[in-house]
């Protein structure tokens, strides 16, 4: 990559084991004002060293900034640190978003007449949209383990790191719906998600795989580009749910996440088809990943892997990938 001449100095420096930040370091480049030539290069030991010359920034010159960032965002990362506090926001999240999901209609049998069916789709929808800004950030809000799998399956998420989500979002809905239970005093149950009275477990699995479909489709198409805003994005995915549940929640509740059926259905301990709400979610949000390859090809950019992991050392996908 030539750059404008001017007055330069030489640099090269090892910037870890990941090829991903060379992914950072191009995109960087394109808005710095800087000259001389960069060139990468992996070698044979493993690292990435990057080499060239760039002009003097006084008191540091811009290949310095780029070796400091980057090491940071390494650091970071392997920090097991930044790790808990990415999975104490799932936890966080995931309980706040039970809290209303399941809170509702559990409120709405101990007090008849005061929680409608708008009311009840509503609460979850907006408590995800202030999540994902306020917590957004940290982790990515994922909430969810049909997203954490979108995410991984379509390479803007570690796989290794979706194990540890998907017990936190579990964890989460669970101490959301002992909460409940002790609060409104009826059975967690009531706040569970079941197939609707008219509604068979293969009606319910195919409805739940629909919705999960266009929620994942929603977040994947906010995490990308110009449409990776948190406020965007936020209110893009919370819009989807209230809709989704308006129509759908009588149909199978309108779960779209594995984590907000197994709180309330486990400590009410009532699972009912419970495959209905892995399966259906899972293979919706595998279709979706599908999807997005159609529209915009792979996955593992840099707004997808921000979005997903948040911005706390955020790890990118491998150049070449997108």
């Amino acid at each position: 990559m030539s750059l404008v001449p001017g007055t330069c100095r030489s640099r090269s420096t090892e910037l870890g084991e990941r090829e991903e930040v060379l992914d950072w370091v191009s995109q960087r480049m394109t808005h710095e004002s800087i000259c001389g030539t960069i060139t990468f290069r992996k070698p044979a030991e493993g690292g990435i060293v990057v080499s060239g010359s760039a002009g003097v920034q006084e008191p540091k010159t811009w290949l310095q900034e780029v070796d400091l960032e980057i090491k940071g965002r390494i650091d970071n990362f392997n920090d097991p640190r930044q790790e808990w506090r990415r999975l104490i926001s799932e936890v966080v999240g995931t309980f706040l978003l039970v809290v209303a999901a399941a809170g509702a209609p559990m409120v709405g049998v101990a007090y008849p007449g005061t929680v409608t069916l708008a009311m009840a789709v509503t609460a979850p929808a907006l408590t995800v949209l202030g999540v994902i800004l306020f917590m957004g950030k940290v982790g990515g809000a994922h909430l969810n383990p049909a997203v954490s799998f979108a995410f991984a399956l379509r390479g803007d998420f570690p796989w290794k790191r979706v194990p540890g989500y998907v017990v936190a979002q579990l964890a989460g809905a669970t101490l959301a719906a002992v909460l409940l239970t002790l609060i409104v005093n009826v059975s967690s149950t009531n706040g569970g998600s079941y197939p609707g009275s008219q509604t068979s477990p293969t009606a319910a699995f195919f409805t739940e795989m629909l919705l999960t479909f266009g929620l994942v489709s929603v977040i994947l198409g906010t995490a990308s580009g110009a449409q990776n805003v948190g406020l965007f994005a936020a209110l893009g995915v919370a819009g989807y749910i209230t809709l989704a549940g308006l129509w759908a929640a009588p149909l199978s509740g309108a779960s779209m996440n594995p984590a907000r059926t197994f709180g309330p259905n486990f400590v009410g301990g009532d699972f009912g088809p419970y495959w209905v709400y892995i399966l259906g979610p899972l293979i919706g949000a595998a279709l979706a990943v599908g999807f997005a390859f159609v529209l915009r090809g792979r996955g593992g950019g840099r707004s997808g892997s921000e979005a997903a992991q948040g911005a706390l050392a955020t790890e990118v996908a491998e150049l070449g990938q997108h």
